[in-house]
């Protein structure tokens, strides 16, 4: 059977949300990478790898780069294990990305691989020649030969700080063909805290769309923001905790810019003393991303920028309090298990399936006092699934081997996502000004990506656009 090139061939996200890693292969001995992801919960890759198995599975023999889309760990955490199967190229990335990188290498190999600092050292010297951080809208050119020529650009995402979609040009000399390919990593919804919104490619040939969301839209950003304000105001009411599980990159600094808000827009209100609410960040790594995250403003949106102009501080505000070491941890996870004093505590990790979300969960879930807040999506086979879907019923969890029943109030708000939903992913292909002949849906649970796929093809018939979209298996 004769191969026709480009084609792509996926390792992972194609059961599931996690392990993003695909390989758009250019010719015969010629491929590059794009992304390279721990999975979670109990998706694999198709071929053996994942949460538990994270060797990589496939030849590199081919393989001339990495191109991170993001620096979340679903999409770049098997670096580590790439560079031990012998992978030596470079790593391109955004500006603000490759800032970033380095802790969250750092961070998925003492967690990944070994608790040992020198080593996590020693490693991310190793990464840290590899990483070329480029800025957005500019092309870069990855293979330039007499029959082969091959172009990358980043272009704004909205999903988290330095994050991007990915256009490929290439051209094959000889025969003349040129193709466009799209990777969309993970795109953000409109009206994000900090980012401003991705706005859809010119055109593309074929592209490889995420699908989290395929199946629902998001309620809007007033709608949430008064949501969550009543939660955090049921805390104040009955002493409790509010627990937000969130990623230590993106997610939280978002919280904690939407928190300020609300502090800012209620501190006078009569009746309630909002100034006595603690916010609570018991999470190291995510008070290190915070800080590079107030390094990196000038990639912030307008509106952020202007907040900072009149004097407010979005990231650091006064009631904002930091937990470092694991004794403080535990202190204060007796303290307000034990107390009626109200807080809200920003922890993970973001899926409730390790970090010290888990004695969080411990010591409260069997208190209705206190409230779980979901704002990320909870893949399949965490516990922070569970807690989503058997909690408002009265259901248990299972942490550590050890039955926990949830008396907790039980809380998702979908506004808070950092991923588009199916309006904008929809919108994110039809709105471009040349339509792709092939859309690929990757990153999705099976009915998200199935009823995503019908959207699609009901707006190409209603447009009369040909489109051929497909859903991969491996």
């Amino acid at each position: 059977m004769t191969t026709t090139y480009p084609y792509i061939q996926h390792h992972g996200a194609v059961r599931g949300v996690t392990g993003s890693c695909h390989q758009l292969w250019l010719g015969p001995q010629d491929s590059v990478l794009i992304d390279c992801g721990m999975f979670q919960g109990a998706e694999t890759s198709g071929n053996g790898a994942g949460a538990n198995h994270l060797a990589i599975e496939f030849s590199l023999t081919s393989v001339r780069a990495l191109i991170a889309t993001h620096v979340h760990i679903d999409h770049i955490g098997r670096l580590p294990w790439l560079i031990a199967a012998g992978f030596t190229g470079p790593v391109h990335c955004t500006e603000p990305s490759a800032l970033l990188m380095p802790t969250v290498l750092e961070d998925a190999f003492m967690v990944g691989i070994k608790r040992d600092a020198q080593l996590a050292e020693r490693f991310i010297e190793k990464v840290q020649p590899m990483l070329r951080g480029h800025p957005y809208k500019t092309w870069i050119t990855l293979l330039h030969r007499d029959d082969l020529i091959c172009k990358v650009r980043f272009q704004r995402a909205g999903h988290i700080l330095g994050s991007a979609y990915v256009e490929f040009d290439v051209e094959y000399v000889e025969t003349g063909l040129r193709r466009r390919i799209l990777f969309s990593g993970d795109l953000g919804a409109p009206h994000a805290p900090l980012l401003p919104p991705p706005e859809p490619a010119w055109r593309a040939d074929v592209v490889v769309l995420e699908s989290t969301y395929g199946d629902r839209n998001h309620e809007d950003r007033r709608n949430r923001r008064d949501r969550f304000q009543a939660v955090l105001e049921e805390a104040l009411a009955d002493g409790g905790t509010v627990l937000i599980p969130a990623f230590s990159i993106g997610r939280t600094q978002e919280l904690l810019y939407e928190i300020e808000d609300i502090l800012t827009r209620v501190r006078s209100r009569i009746g309630v003393d909002w100034s006595e609410l603690p916010i609570i960040l018991d999470a190291p790594l995510a008070t290190r991303f915070t800080a590079l995250y107030r390094q990196l403003k000038p990639w912030w949106d307008v509106e952020a920028l202007k907040r900072v102009s009149s004097g407010r501080k979005p990231l650091g505000f006064e009631q904002l309090l930091t937990v470092e070491t694991h004794s403080q941890h535990l202190s204060m996870v007796n303290r307000l298990a034990h107390t009626r004093q109200p807080a809200v505590v920003i922890t993970g990790s973001g899926m409730c399936n390790a970090g010290r979300i888990i004695n969080y969960l411990k010591a409260m879930l069997g208190d209705p006092r206190h409230n779980v807040v979901f704002v990320g999506y909870q893949a399949q086979g965490t516990p922070g699934r569970a807690i989503q879907e058997f909690g408002p019923r009265g259901g248990y969890v299972d942490l550590d081997g050890e039955r926990f029943d949830i008396k907790a109030r039980v809380h998702t708000l979908g506004g808070y996502s950092a991923h588009a939903d199916q309006k904008g992913l929809v919108n994110f292909v039809t709105r471009m000004r040349h339509w792709p002949e092939e859309v690929r849906l990757v990153h999705g649970e099976e009915g998200a990506k199935q009823t995503l796929a019908r959207e699609l093809q009901k707006r190409a018939r209603q447009l009369d656009k040909p489109l051929r979209v497909v859903i991969p298996t491996g």
